[in-house]
């Protein structure tokens, strides 16, 4: 039914990489003189070893086919291994000591959700900061695309790899090949992570904290290196983050077109003139607000509003002011954003603005067909009929979304937290935003979350990060039905 000997080789692999990235860290341990680059060194033997270990066990296997089925179930074991084996720096290093905690950390890093429960961040070792932002940095593109790039270097077609990650509604390929796509993917990914680290460093960010904070920018992740996180940071490092945020948030498809100076293809592309005009639009009602609401002239207002509107809908998540003491309105629109998402072929999580574009102009269209049954009017993206099976995997998409919320907050509630919180947590938990509503707000975190509350959480943003339908089709029956 499986190819087990295929899943424990890829499985292998992917730890090997972990291993390798826990590994990066050591030299910042060691040039900060911190007390974890043991912890970093033994963390990272344990991942390596493991990982040969799977991939030994792997060999001498002749058949090489990898099916869908094995491509789903690769894509959510090796996101809940990953996130296992990547809690062992902050166990070791008695920085996080709770499993619980420790586990909770790391996926929502390797999720890019951003929701943390350390009090004090400014006193975690550099070394196992500089991890908890390589998480993110991991996650951001996936650790399984980053895999996809190195397959055929092993002889495994990774066609099956790619649909599982990015379900539903995809970017087009760049390029005939999949392997090929994902290499350029990177390359983009790593420009630009290099570029925001630089133009940070030049704003006056110290060269750590530049790092840091462009490795989970670019990831739409939001850990910061600082508890504040961007609070208080001067005008040009805001704007910078700003623009970061929203080219994360962009599909990396368009970039590439973008760098290809091939602007007609962004200019035509209907999701981003939505996600575009609808974040100014929304930025601008924000403004108008902190004009009226607060004693801040009309740049600090504009900055305020646009950093957060971006964060937000980017799922990014990092926070310069606390949103939620500004008006009542604003709170409320602010919960709004927590479900829109930025595109699809971005790193942002959520449920993406084609989606919303696909679920309105279909729910027109409907009113269209009850005056004129017999009309064909199929739902139109940038001027292209797209076909009904995805019309219906929309749909389904956003009615299952809306479920798993209820019945998350339904759960979350029934472990005495208060409805704010449960709506906050679990609305930026399944989006992978971070900061929420409630205790869970900008300024605060999840460590007063109860246990079973943090697994719930935890479940909800790898749900959120693999869109649903990856993890919830293992938990069919059908999907374990030998054919």
């Amino acid at each position: 039914m499986f190819n087990y000997k295929v899943i424990s080789r890829i499985l292998g692999i992917l730890l090997i990489i972990n291993g390798g990235f826990m590994a990066l860290c050591l030299p910042v341990s060691i040039y900060y003189w911190e007390t974890d680059s043991v912890s970093l060194a033994i963390s990272s033997a344990i991942t390596l070893a493991c990982g040969f270990l799977l991939k030994h066990l792997a060999r001498n296997n002749k058949n090489k086919d990898l099916k869908k089925k094995d491509g789903y179930l690769i894509v959510t074991s090796g996101w809940i291994v990953m996130s296992f084996f990547g809690a062992l720096p902050y166990l070791i290093s008695g920085a996080i000591p709770s499993l619980t905690d420790a586990f909770f950390e790391t996926i929502s890093g390797f999720t890019t959700t951003g929701a943390s429960i350390l009090n004090d961040i400014e006193a975690v070792p550099r070394g196992i900061l500089f991890w908890r932002s390589l998480t993110q940095w991991i996650g951001g593109m996936g650790i399984i695309v980053l895999a996809l790039a190195i397959l055929p270097f092993l002889g495994i077609g990774g066609m099956q790899l790619f649909v599982a990650e990015a379900p539903g509604i995809t970017p087009d390929k760049l390029q005939p090949r999949i392997q090929e796509t994902a290499k350029r993917l990177w390359y983009i990914y790593v420009g630009l992570t290099l570029t925001e680290a630089i133009l940070l460093y030049l704003a006056g960010m110290g060269a750590y904290d530049a790092i840091n904070h462009s490795l989970t920018t670019m990831a739409t992740g939001g850990f910061s290196t600082m508890n504040a996180s961007l609070q208080g940071q001067p005008a040009a490092i805001q704007y910078i983050i700003i623009v970061f945020m929203f080219l994360a948030g962009t599909s990396f498809t368009l970039t590439y077109f973008g760098l290809k100076r091939n602007f007609t293809k962004i200019i035509k592309n209907e999701e981003f003139v939505v996600y575009l005009l609808f974040t100014l639009a929304i930025t601008v009602i924000v403004t108008l607000t902190l004009l009226v609401v607060t004693d801040h002239g009309i740049e600090r207002s504009f900055r305020d509003a646009l950093f957060q509107v971006v964060s937000l809908i980017t799922t990014t998540g990092f926070v310069s002011a606390d949103y939620t003491q500004w008006a009542p309105f604003l709170s409320v629109l602010f919960f709004i954003l927590l479900f829109v998402g930025g595109s699809a072929g971005s790193t942002a999580g959520g449920v993406k603005v084609i989606r919303h574009v696909v679920l309105f102009k279909n729910s027109f269209l409907e009113l269209k067909r009850q005056l004129h049954p017999s009309a064909v009017m199929p739902v139109r993206i940038s001027g292209k009929a797209i076909e009904q099976n995805i019309v219906y995997n929309v749909l389904a998409f956003i009615m299952i979304y809306i479920l798993v919320f209820l019945v998350g907050v339904t759960l979350l509630s029934s472990m005495n937290v208060d409805f704010d919180t449960a709506f906050g947590a679990v609305a930026t938990s399944l989006g992978n935003v971070g900061p929420g509503i409630g205790d869970v707000g900008p300024v605060d975190n999840f460590s007063g979350m109860p246990m079973a509350g943090k697994w719930l959480l935890a479940a909800l943003m790898l749900l959120g990060r693999l869109e649903l339908f990856t993890v919830l089709m293992l938990l069919s029956p059908h999907f374990w039905k030998k054919r």
